[in-house]
């Protein structure tokens, strides 16, 4: 299954991170069917203040889900760990325009035959992403604070997808522009309706009882936006 280009509907990425690590299986089954892909939020402590997983858990996943995977590396030196990513079965990889050489991050990426993606923390202005509107297959707002999961969707941040979306526009390529941190049902809509096509979700999704039902409602709603 390759990555899909942009088609101008938005797509629910749940997040890896709020899974049941206990049954990987059972926890990923309900949103196999609904969801655009599976997102993997890579930390390692110093970018970011926590530590998550890194690249031996996506063969795990790959076991349990036929979603194509995009590694988001919140990490302080994302081209040193292209290669580990690719080789492990990541299909897009995103790393962070504040992070260190995040240009040569993204050829690095590319020369290992994946799509790349690059990220904003909600302190950055969104003219940090215009050196890479012509290398980025994805642009990544974060609508909270990077580290932890279940924080509070920042309401702020839709004036930066807005413009972040009149910038894509400008260029005609097909780039995704995603949103993740404190997505559920209702910011979902508010994220797409600021031009969002992206939408990460974990802790709404994985802690409701019926995740599939979720996501189905919120691409009914979704579609009803567009």
């Amino acid at each position: 299954m390759s990555f899909p280009l942009p088609f101008g509907k938005a797509v629910i990425a749940p997040s890896v991170l709020s899974a049941d690590f206990s049954d990987l299986k059972s926890s990923l089954a309900p949103i196999n069917d609904g969801a655009g892909w599976i997102h993997f939020d890579v930390m390692d402590g110093a970018f970011v203040p926590n530590i998550s997983f890194g690249p031996l858990l996506i063969p795990a996943v790959k076991k349990c889900s036929p979603l194509c995977i995009d590694a988001h590396l919140m990490i302080n030196k994302p081209a040193d760990y292209a290669e580990p990513f690719a080789k492990a079965g990541a299909d897009l990889i995103t790393v962070h325009a504040e992070a260190e050489s995040p240009i040569k991050a993204i050829d690095k990426i590319h020369s290992l035959g994946i799509l790349a993606g690059v990220s904003v923390k909600p302190c950055t202005p969104a003219e940090k992403i215009i050196p890479f509107l012509d290398k980025a297959d994805l642009i990544l707002v974060m609508t909270v604070e990077p580290g932890f999961g279940g924080q509070k969707f920042m309401a702020g941040m839709l004036p930066k997808i807005s413009e972040i979306r009149r910038m894509i526009d400008k260029t005609g390529r097909k780039i995704w522009l995603q949103a993740d941190g404190g997505i559920n049902e209702h910011t979902a809509i508010d994220a797409a309706a600021a031009g969002a096509d992206s939408l990460v979700m974990g802790s709404a999704l994985f802690k409701n009882s019926n995740p599939a039902a979720l996501i189905e409602k919120i691409r009914q709603d979704l579609n009803n936006l567009q």
